[in-house]
């Protein structure tokens, strides 16, 4: 029997040699199959969608403001977003890091590059909405700033930077009342006061910095430090309560972090601003915010450049400080403008607007 089936065999073509290979074959692409879904050590980011700041989310405005005057604009002011797999919670498989190696938009990196791998996905998750929720506290007061409008407010210490002038001098719990440089004592009761008397400030320079503390009005001496562009800063860590002349409101869901800011201060602007903020251009763009307006560095700027792209936009604000990332890997069709403050920002915008966009900065 055996003997007939060999001969049957050989009748068809199929040799003993041929059988031993495709039992080899089918073995292989087993342990391939196997091995393109079992979890590894990588995250993967990749382009997420992009949100308009002067648009809807589910029927609700993104930006709303009551209290005063809003207008009516037109054009796009898009945040970016980026998606990351691979976290605590979300481990990704072989399979899906060769398609992002592969991907000119994604990027792969051992996953100790995007997440702290010592924290849980809840925990993860609260910072990055905390982030959020800050983004738009500092984006808020920013922009009411930008415009004119005083935002009083109490600042109060929460922390110092290890190393400032401030380290050791001063307490959690104090709260700022004033600053004595050479040109005189200001009363800080927005942070603008602040922010305005650091900057006429050289670092290196000693201030009296006057707190309250526990009810007592204290002068303490601070050798301000550099923030790293030539400004004066305390190196103390703050929490605001504001005064906000105006109500804004931003409704956005499923979005966390902190590089909203720019883009969240940009259409606030716009909201508040007779015309066209844009001249009707679709600008998309990312940053941080800082309650005095500069715009800070983000994570994932190649793909924010990309899914801004792929959602129609012309040009892509971008921080100054991002700008190594961004220098030869900028899509084809794609105008990037590099900026370093909301003043900046907002200046570059109206340029776009006024058709002279061909001659602002870039990376």
């Amino acid at each position: 029997m055996a003997s007939r089936l060999r001969t049957r065999l050989s009748e068809w073509g199929v040799t003993p040699r041929l059988i031993t290979m495709s039992a080899s074959a089918l073995a292989v692409f087993a342990l391939l199959l196997t091995m393109m879904t079992v979890p590894v050590p990588y995250g993967v980011q990749a382009p997420g969608p992009i949100v308009d700041t002067l648009g809807d989310v589910n029927d609700v405005e993104l930006i709303s403001v009551e209290g005063v005057e809003t207008y009516e604009t037109s054009g796009d002011l898009f945040l970016t977003t980026v998606t990351t797999a691979g976290g605590p919670g979300y481990l990704v498989d072989a399979g899906a890091v060769i398609k992002g190696w592969v991907s000119p938009s994604t990027r792969v990196a051992p996953v100790e590059v995007f997440f702290d791998t010592s924290q849980t996905q809840e925990e993860i998750d609260n910072a990055s909405s905390q982030q959020m929720l800050t983004s738009q506290q500092n984006a808020t007061v920013a922009a009411l700033t930008e415009l004119g409008y005083d935002v009083p407010a109490v600042l109060t210490i929460v922390g110092t930077q290890p190393g400032s002038g401030s380290d050791g001098v001063v307490e959690n719990g104090d709260v700022i009342t004033g600053i004595e440089t050479e040109a005189g004592t200001i009363d800080v009761v927005t942070f603008a006061d602040l922010d305005g008397a650091l900057a006429a400030t050289s670092p290196g320079t000693t201030e009296q910095l006057q707190v309250d503390r526990d009810g007592e009005e204290t002068g303490l001496p601070i050798v301000t430090g550099d923030d790293g562009t030539g400004r004066s800063v305390l190196g103390v860590f703050l929490s605001g309560e504001f005064d906000y002349p105006v109500d804004v409101h931003i409704q956005i869901d499923n979005i966390g972090g902190p590089s909203a800011g720019t883009m969240f201060a940009l259409g606030i602007i716009d909201k508040l601003t007779p015309g066209e903020l844009t001249g009707g251009h679709s600008i998309a763009g990312t940053g941080t915010i800082s309650l005095g307006g500069l715009v800070g560095p983000i994570g994932g700027i190649r793909q924010k450049m990309a899914g801004a792209l792929a959602g129609g936009a012309e040009y892509f604000l971008a921080p100054l400080s991002n700008c190594e990332e961004v220098v030869g890997h900028v899509p084809s069709g794609l105008q990037v403008v590099s900026v370093s403050t909301l003043e900046q920002a907002r200046s570059a915008v109206e340029k776009i607007a006024a058709g002279d966009g061909a001659d602002l900065p870039t990376c």
